[in-house]
């Protein structure tokens, strides 16, 4: 009997308990996120009202809006459509435009440093770095730039002198970085999603993202830094934790990262709860009712085995997760308190 894996849809038969969390244990602040397409649902096209009723819903008080990342246009418009009319609400994060270095040369980092002043001026309360950067980005000689690159410098220390948190998100899922073969965990979504293999060559391999990361961050002491999806190496908490001990200036986020977590569970918790003082919940899936509640469900029940996405697939890999059942003085850190001390006080709606 021969059957598409494509096709496969095991149902477990363990009996075991679902706990539903409508609410968070506490006001929880969204430190990753995003409102617009392809990844926010596009509420930039909808009524505020309504995707104010929704975080209410979900226990969401304020929200961080990464989208003005993508450009200075689309910043501007994000500040009108969403800070200006609930300012306490949301904070909106700007980018750097790569795409001019070729014609800057030389210059560039100052110029995007002071491109960054002027988004900070405009409204932009945070720096959004996306995986473009180690991956893609390409110097005026076009060559690949190196996440550590010193001639970028100038960016950091703007940020840093400004007060501005740099998001840094530089690398994928460690399989991403795989050949895509039968032994790669990723095998099916990369199928769905060629465009997200980056194996090595022609790509830099992932270690040397990563370390790079950390030399970029080690150099810039006065620039507080957040690793997006658990400093993007959620396989390997001991070393994310590492680079949590030595980096002060350093977070990380749990940002769309549940399935990698929850499939470690013990080591998740221990890590959590060793360096509550430096994650920040994020979501990365948009405001989405249901997300929200399977993330709580996750940090705060002990449910075994149980899919870590929204649907009947798990998205990232065929397997399930347990949830952390994290202490309440945890859940309080890392649902707002540690978002606040890194962004600063923020009056609650």
């Amino acid at each position: 009997m021969g059957m598409q894996l494509e096709n496969y849809r095991p149902r477990s038969k363990l009996v075991t308990k679902t706990t539903p969390v409508d609410r968070p244990r506490f006001p929880v602040l969204d430190a990753h996120n995003h409102l617009a397409d392809p990844f926010g649902g596009g509420w930039d096209q909808k009524p505020l009202n309504a995707l104010l009723d929704l975080l209410d819903a979900a226990g969401v008080i304020q929200y961080v809006d990464l989208d003005g990342g993508w450009g200075e246009d689309i910043l501007h418009r994000h500040l009108d459509l969403f800070k200006s009319r609930s300012p306490n609400r949301f904070r909106v994060f700007g980018g750097v435009d790569w795409s001019q270095w070729p014609a800057k040369g030389d210059g560039f980092a100052e110029w995007a440093a002071g491109r960054l002043v002027a988004q900070a001026e405009a409204g932009a309360e945070g720096l959004k770095i996306w995986k473009a950067f180690g991956l893609h980005v390409r110097d005026d000689r076009d060559h690949l730039v190196s996440v550590d690159d010193p001639r970028l410098d100038p960016i950091w220390a703007t940020a840093g002198r400004l007060g501005l948190p740099v998001v840094i998100h530089v690398a994928d899922p460690v399989a991403f970085f795989d050949p895509l073969d039968e032994c790669n965990e990723r095998w099916e979504e990369l199928g769905l999603h060629p465009g997200w293999a980056f194996a090595s060559p022609p790509f830099p391999p992932f270690m040397q993202i990563l370390d790079a990361l950390r030399t970029l961050v080690q150099r810039n002491p006065a620039t507080t830094f957040i690793g997006a999806h658990v400093g993007c190496y959620a396989e390997n908490l001991a070393w994310v934790g590492a680079m949590l001990t030595d980096c002060p200036n350093y977070y990380v986020d749990i940002s769309a990262r549940i399935g990698e977590l929850g499939r470690q569970p013990y080591t998740a918790r221990r890590f959590l709860i060793q360096y509550q003082d430096r994650v920040l919940f994020g979501s990365d899936r948009g405001p989405d009712l249901e997300a929200y509640r399977l993330a709580y469900r996750f940090l705060e029940t002990d449910d075994e085995y149980f899919n870590y996405s929204v649907g009947e697939i798990p998205q990232q890999g065929r397997w399930h997760v347990h949830g952390l059942y994290l202490p309440d003085a945890v859940l309080k850190q890392l649902y707002s308190d540690n978002a606040r001390h890194v962004l600063g006080e923020w009056e609650a709606t």
